[in-house]
């Protein structure tokens, strides 16, 4: 019998071969064991006319970058895991140490924190980074810091002869945790008021503050109403808007402008002075500092 031929193609065998081999070495990204990221700042939720803010900072696990622009794209790989990223604003008077935030002392009052720091915004959120891939990450920003106006309307005799009125409020936030969002450390926040002069609300006197929130279970407005030529004697202030600030914490991008009465400026000496309701004013009147 004559014996059969196989023929055996050997680049075909060959190429099978180098075939296995580069599927084997294909890779998504020219960093097979590693993770790369993009981070993109959403501005969307801030109030009415407040700009973005020149500078944010963002942290995933070991590294920090900072950002003028709106997207970030560290030159940085980062090992496969679960990561927190975090990102903030940079906001003048207001330091942030790791997912704390903290508003600086007011420079004319030690004792209070100051009422007219940057605007603050914040994002945290956890991601899993996978070697292999580039991760694209969108922050949305969250405002955190909130602008309360109180107007007051002085009657009585003596009202014409005002010529200032001043004080603090108390149980505000002088710490915020940007994991948690849990608002801490109450602390006073000075008040200078400015009579009002033109326009529909002459005669009131009105004080603007920038807050990062309430905190404690009082805020308490004390302070002092004093006259021309000492005459009546200055008169004590005070006024509990625990309830009327108890939702303040909430919808930060709007600002809230509450009114109150001082209900009689008496003229005799020791005499004090309050304001029982507060009402919350539509269409705030002062524009975003």
């Amino acid at each position: 019998m004559k014996a059969k031929r196989y023929t055996i193609t050997v680049g075909v065998v060959v190429m099978a071969l180098l075939s296995s081999c580069v599927k084997d070495d294909l890779y998504n990204t020219p960093h097979p064991d590693y993770g790369k990221v993009t981070v993109t700042a959403d501005w969307t939720e801030r109030g009415e006319g407040i700009a973005v803010p020149e500078r944010w900072t963002v942290c995933i696990g070991d590294y920090t970058g900072e950002e003028t622009a709106e997207t970030h794209t560290p030159d940085y790989l980062f090992e496969p895991d679960e990561y927190r990223v975090m990102a903030y604003s940079t906001a003048e008077g207001i330091a942030v140490n790791g997912t704390t935030a903290t508003v600086i002392a007011d420079p004319k009052d030690a004792d209070c924190i100051s009422g007219q720091q940057g605007w603050l915004f914040t994002h945290v959120q956890d991601v899993v980074i996978e070697k292999d891939t580039d991760h694209e990450f969108t922050v949305r920003m969250k405002q955190q810091v909130r602008q309360l106006t109180l107007t007051i309307e002085p009657s009585g005799d003596a009202k014409d002869r005002i010529v200032s009125i001043g004080g603090t409020l108390s149980g505000v936030a002088g710490t915020f945790d940007m994991a948690t969002g849990e608002h801490g450390t109450p602390s006073d926040v000075k008040l200078i008021f400015t009579e009002i002069t033109e326009g529909d609300n002459v005669g009131k006197w009105t004080a603007t503050v920038r807050l990062l929130g309430t905190a404690g279970d009082v805020q308490k407005l004390t302070g002092a109403i004093t006259f021309a030529d000492g005459n009546p004697l200055p008169v004590n202030l005070e006024s509990d808007l625990t309830e009327s600030l108890k939702d303040f914490n909430a919808g930060k991008t709007e600002p809230l402008t509450l009114g109150g009465t001082v209900a009689e400026t008496p003229t005799e000496a020791g005499a004090s002075a309050t304001i029982n309701d507060w009402t919350k004013v539509a269409g705030d009147p002062v524009e975003a500092m």
